[in-house]
């Protein structure tokens, strides 16, 4: 199979109502990442026909809908490949962005702590970047695993425990920085989504219910306020739907110099606050 036959295998198939599962371009898109990730191929492979036998038991799992990260096993985020597996949110360059930004302002030896690690790959990328001393902290075994795993693959001193903080434990350690991409999602969203990522990807680390959007947001930023340093800094990557409701509630728990971005697709997404 070559890269032009494998596009085409993509665009033609359809979910189990008959739907495309992938346009033109995103057949394009995962077809690349598909060979080149797992088979080597360079851009010279990909148009001069280069074709090879290719695992039909993986090229189902694409045309199943499986997001390819998934089927080859790790995702590119930030120059570097980290290992992803089901249970554990493919990382977004949008969360790049929020990387790029805490970096801009850490100093080395900084404390900081990442809520809601994921696959480690904010922690990761800010220890390697900055020299900060970096905690990572989640719930769901799958990432913790991931995390660890990860850290150890691309040599990051980042130290990996489990706490949910929704019921935080007395910690009395003092952060510099404490970032979070947390489940933001409201349930009513989900009929706007790909049907990959609902059926794939996991819902803990997605969603929140219509009712409160906020409730992870508003229970770090209570953490935060009880233990970042003087100056310390809080970061979210968010719901641009929210951000009104951020600015208010940050201010509410205590914070200052509110402080917006926006993401590489112009929507506003990601948001700082400091602790007087």
């Amino acid at each position: 199979m070559n890269y032009q036959e494998l596009c085409r295998l993509l665009a033609d198939a359809t979910d189990t109502t008959g739907k495309r599962l992938y346009d033109g371009r995103e057949a394009r898109a995962v077809a690349r990442v598909f060979l080149e990730d797992l088979y080597g191929f360079t851009l010279t492979d990909l148009y001069n026909g280069r074709s090879i036998d290719v695992a039909s038991g993986l090229v189902r799992r694409l045309t199943e809908g499986v997001p390819v990260q998934y089927v080859v096993g790790k995702a590119l985020f930030a120059d570097r490949y980290y290992k992803v597996r089901e249970g554990v949110l493919i990382p977004r360059p949008e969360t790049a962005e929020l990387c790029q930004w805490i970096a801009e302002e850490a100093k080395e030896n900084d404390e900081v702590l990442d809520i809601g690690t994921g696959s480690g790959c904010i922690a990761i990328t800010l220890a390697l970047n900055t020299g900060a001393k970096v905690t990572a902290w989640d719930i769901a075994e799958e990432a913790l695993e991931t995390a660890r795993e990860n850290s150890r693959n691309l040599k990051a001193a980042v130290n990996v425990e489990r706490h949910d903080i929704l019921q935080p434990t007395t910690d009395e350690r003092q952060w510099d920085i404490i970032v979070s991409n947390p489940p933001y999602i409201c349930e009513s969203e989900k009929a706007a989504m790909e049907a990959n990522v609902l059926e794939h990807e996991p819902h803990l680390a997605l969603f929140v219910p219509d009712e409160d959007p906020l409730k992870f947001y508003r229970a770090i930023a209570r953490f935060a306020s009880k233990t970042l340093r003087k100056g310390g800094r809080l970061f979210f990557e968010m719901n641009s739907r929210l951000v009104r409701d951020m600015e208010q509630m940050l201010e509410a728990e205590g914070f200052t110099d509110v402080e917006i971005r926006k993401d590489l697709y112009g929507r506003e997404r990601m948001i700082k606050a400091v602790l007087k």
